[in-house]
Order: C-alpha cells, then structure tokens, then sequence
C-alpha cells in the first residue's frame, strides 16, 4: 500500500520537492513552478528541473533575487545535487489543454520509480492511470491529483451565506490568465498582515493549493453550477475559520476571456467589494490564445464594474517585457487615466499595494478593539 506522506523531523519541517518544468520554467505555462519558487509553506523547493535554464539561480532568473534554488538539467542531477532522493516530484508546467506529453510521462513514472511522491495539478488524473497506479503501488508512494474535485454530492451551490461575511473581501482579477493574479495576491496579504491588518487568502487555482494555501479549491476543475458556491463556501471558511480584516481572493483568467471564464463565478461566489487589476502592458495576444488581442485596462474595469457590484480600487503591473522606464510610464499612465493607484507589486516597494487597500477603505487603519475580535 502507498506510504504516508513523509514528516521530517529536520530544522525546515516541510518535505523536500523538486519541481518538473521542462522548457518553460519562467513563461506562461511553467507559471506553477514559477509561484512555487516565489512562496511555498508546504514543500520545500530544493531545485527546478528545465534544461534550458540549467545552472541557473531559479529566484536570479525570475525576480534578480537568488534563492539558493537552482535550475538542473534532468532528474538524475536534481538528485545527485539533494543528496538523495527528494520527497515529492512536482509538476510544475500548467499548458492550457492540462494534459500530459509522453516525455513528461516518462519523467514521472521515473521519479515515481526513484521513490518520490508525485503532485499532478493537470485536468488529467493520474491516478485514473493504471500504468501510474501500478507504478505507485509497486514503490510505495501516493499520487495526488490537486486538480480532482470533491464527489458531487458534496460540492456546495451558492447559498446566500456570503451575505453574512462581514470583513472586506478584495479579489484580485486581471486582463489575461498566467499574468500574476496569484502572486500579486499573495504579496498583498504577506503585507497587509505586516501592517497589522489581518488577511488571510481564498485560492481558486491549483498552484495555490500546491503552495499550501488553507482555503481555496481549483476552480477550473469543476462544473460551472457548482462554482460560485464552492468560492462562498471557501470564503466562508476563512472568515469563520481565521476571524480577518480582509480576505484577498485570487482570480483565474478575465472576465473578458473567451476561454478562461471563472473570474465571473469569483465575482458571483465571493461578492468582493473592491477588485484590483493585474495587466501585462507589452502583452498584445492572449497568452494561450494569440488570435484574440489583449483588452485594454480601462475595458477590462469598465466591464468588471457593469457585471457585478464592485468597485476597481487599483492596478497592478506584470513587468513582463519592460524596463522600469516603462514600469514608471505605465503607472503615470493608469494613475491619471482611470483615477486609481497602479502600481508594480514586484518591483515597488509593497507599501504601495497596501495603501492602494486602504486609501480606498480607510477602516482597516483603524485598529478593532479586543470586542471586536
């Protein structure tokens, strides 16, 4: 039978992993690896496998910051470089079909085979598999499929039951999926409970849950009916749960996506009093859908505040392509053209993604006394 999932007892607690991106650790598809690099509570991230990038820094190559975490060529010098074998292979590439290739099969049923656990965030379920099963069985290991919904019976309907969350609920949307929905999310509640102001993150992405974040579910895996009462269930859970100022929901897609349609169902579920915009602006085609052009900041606002009663209280910056230059031109830009604060969570001091929360509502500065809490 498969074994447990290890619980070493060594300084840094958490169960070692490597994370699988081969060929697009860095883009749009290898964006699991890439949010894994950046902030994981659950693993720890001893290397990133892509022979492109091999002898790399992964936090030098992403961000300018080393991390100590290094690009490697293959699975064998992932190992060597551990000193034994780590206890989880991850894979860390999100293509837009969520399948898997015959070469990353060959690449998981061999780290299967080394004796690692394996994390699967694909629409495919390796666990439906029966060569991946067999596999498992035979070393001892588990498979989990990250993306594999709850039985039906227990999936939740919208119920009303948001109407009675009280804290503020900020959700992070954005123009395009694969843009930084997730980790400008993250950056902001890190810093929002660095000022004293207690936030707490609903994911609704599989690299979220792979992170170890403590409510969220993977919203593109279910079916539509069930959506927006699984993202109130799971706010819900964390107001009752983590008793917050603010909880900052991370968006999918855009609402103006042709593909990519959960941000509606964020909306719907999660009733987000204020909504801040992530824009790529050198990004002119859909990441996984170059026939159909970006939209621009102000129709992406403008439709997010006709769907749902919400207000646009901020715009956030993926630096892809651009200089600071560009970064500081851009900012200026959406600043007087939409009358909010933009900003780059990235590569501007965090200060300013808090105060674009609370210049837009002034409560949070205010402390709650002990009866409130």
């Amino acid at each position: 039978m498969p074994q447990p999932a290890p619980t070493p007892s060594t300084r840094d607690a958490r169960p070692t992993a490597v994370v699988y991106c081969e060929g697009q650790f860095g883009e749009q598809d290898g964006k699991t690896a890439n949010g894994l690099v950046r902030h994981s509570e659950k693993y720890r991230i001893v290397s990133v496998i892509d022979s492109r990038r091999a002898g790399l820094d992964a936090g030098s190559f992403l961000d300018g910051t080393a991390n100590g975490v290094p690009v490697l060529a293959d699975l064998t010098e992932a190992i060597a470089h551990a000193g034994g074998v780590p206890d989880y292979l991850i894979f860390g590439v999100a293509p837009a079909d969520g399948l898997l290739s015959p070469a990353q099969r060959v690449v998981l049923l061999d780290g299967i085979a080394r004796g690692m656990h394996v994390i699967n965030g694909l629409h495919e379920f390796l666990n439906d598999d029966a060569e991946f099963v067999a596999a498992s069985l035979m070393a001892g290991v588990t498979i989990t499929d990250v993306r594999r919904p709850k039985e039906k019976k227990d999936l939740k309907l919208f119920s009303g039951r948001i109407f009675d969350v009280t804290c503020l609920r900020i959700a992070v949307l954005g123009t395009d999926g694969a843009i930084g929905k997730r980790t400008t999310a993250t950056l902001l509640v890190q810093a929002l409970n660095a000022r004293g102001v207690r936030a707490v993150m609903v994911g609704t992405g599989q690299t979220t849950l792979i992170q170890g974040g403590r409510y969220g579910v993977a919203l593109d895996a279910l079916v539509p009916q069930f959506c927006s009462g699984e993202v109130e269930d799971q706010v819900v859970a964390a107001f009752e749960g983590e008793d917050p100022d603010v909880i900052v929901v991370e968006g999918q897609g855009a609402l103006s996506h042709p593909a990519y349609l959960t941000s509606a169902h964020i909306l719907r579920g999660s009733r987000p009093q204020g909504v801040i915009v992530q824009h790529a602006p050198k990004r002119r085609v859909l990441g996984d859908f170059p026939m159909v052009a970006m939209p621009t900041v102000a129709s992406e606002v403008e439709l997010i505040e006709a769907f749902a009663d919400t207000k646009v209280i901020g715009v956030t910056i993926n630096h892809e392509h651009m200089t600071d230059a560009d970064v500081t031109a851009a900012i200026d830009e959406y600043e007087l053209d939409l009358g909010v604060p933009a900003t780059d969570p990235l590569t501007r001091p965090l200060d300013r993604l808090v105060d674009m929360v609370v210049d837009a509502f002034p409560a949070l500065a205010e402390p709650r006394t002990l009866s409130e809490r």
